[in-house]
């Protein structure tokens, strides 16, 4: 579909609902953090805690996806996946990553930047036992960013599953689990009005965080 310049211009809007100013800025970007995220949360956001993941291959390629953030602190921010899923081999490459929190409702999006490890073999089992009987077998059907021939496959493997786990205790797979990515850089964006929007920028320097006010 072809939109042209009109409809473009009926898609426009403006940014008028907060400002983030020096006064106002946390100097934890942490805290920060934490105080916007209860924010998405008390205003009722769908998936508030969805993220989109950027990573790159050895050779520099990109690529990108949501994934659900599920736990934060000062050591990281953690989210799980398959570890032979197309993120988990770009991340074997090259322990590099982007996230970034789009909030259009409250006109403000967050950018993360840093380095990613994988969590503990322990940590990602507690976390497995406390998913939905689903969401468990789900992790153990699907061979993660692999090419499958149709969905009856995927269908008649958590039939399988259902059956073989009816009772007992289901097992975190041993290709799953945590990864945790260590922030270096986060940029706090507020929607302003004539696109002059306000953004901080926090970059991890000499054991500080140092801010900066960057040109929307």
């Amino acid at each position: 579909m072809k939109i042209g310049q009109k409809n473009f211009l009926q898609l426009h809007r403006e940014y008028t609902q907060e400002t983030l100013n020096e006064e106002s800025l946390l100097a934890n970007p942490f805290e920060q953090f934490q105080q916007w995220f209860k924010s998405a949360l008390n205003a009722k956001l769908i998936d508030f805690n969805a993220m989109t993941l950027a990573t790159a291959d050895g050779v520099g390629r990109p690529s990108i996806r949501t994934v659900l953030l599920k736990e934060y602190d000062e050591s990281g921010f953690v989210f799980y996946t398959n570890y032979e899923s197309r993120k988990a081999k770009e991340l074997n490459e090259n322990p590099n990553g982007a996230l970034l929190f789009y909030w259009p409702t409250l006109e403000r999006q967050i950018k993360i930047e840093g380095t990613v490890k994988k969590t503990s073999v322990k940590k990602s089992e507690a976390y497995f036992q406390s998913r939905p009987t689903e969401s468990q077998i789900g992790a153990w059907v699907s061979p993660q960013s692999k090419p499958i021939a149709n969905r009856q496959i995927l269908e008649e493997k958590c039939n399988d599953y259902k059956a073989r786990y009816n009772t007992d205790k289901i097992p975190a797979p041993p290709a799953w689990g945590g990864y945790r990515l260590k922030p270096t850089l986060f940029e706090f964006w507020q929607g302003r009005p004539c696109r002059l929007h306000d953004r901080f920028q926090y970059t991890f320097t000499h054991q500080e965080w140092k801010i900066q006010r960057l040109a929307p």
